[in-house]
């Protein structure tokens, strides 16, 4: 066993190139998170344009529900170019605007999903104790 062990050993620490090709994930209620949005019981979302937009029509026999989406600015003014990324190109998208989920929608979903406050986490600039000791 230990002979067929250690060439399966060394043949993993061979590959630290591809293992280095790390991605980041940014999750929904982030500021760096693009794409689907879900209101659920989030307050009214304010919209880029007051109609969704469709690219391509679908032919299907119930209308499907409009898409919310977080997009990057020009993404919505060239929409039929990014659609694809977003799985969206036949569904009527609103875009929300950029202050309404940052300041409403992303503080709504980290307090009903239990994220913890972004608050009191060394983003200040105190010294770490308190006087009234």
């Amino acid at each position: 066993m230990k002979r067929f062990l250690f060439p399966v050993l060394m043949a993993a620490s061979a590959l630290p190139a591809v293992a280095a090709d790390v991605g980041v994930s940014v999750n929904v209620g982030q500021p760096g998170f693009y794409g689907r949005i879900d209101i659920g019981n989030a307050p009214r979302p304010q919209v880029i344009y007051a109609q969704p937009i469709v690219v391509r029509e679908v032919r299907v026999a119930q209308a499907p529900q409009p898409l919310y989406l977080r997009v990057p600015p020009g993404h919505a003014q060239k929409w039929s170019k990014h659609c694809d990324k977003y799985d969206a190109c036949g569904r009527p998208v609103y875009f929300v605007k950029d202050d309404w989920y940052q300041n409403v929608y992303a503080p709504h979903y980290r307090q009903s999903h239990g994220h913890p406050s972004e608050k009191g986490h060394g983003n200040g600039k105190g010294k770490g104790k308190s006087k009234d000791k």
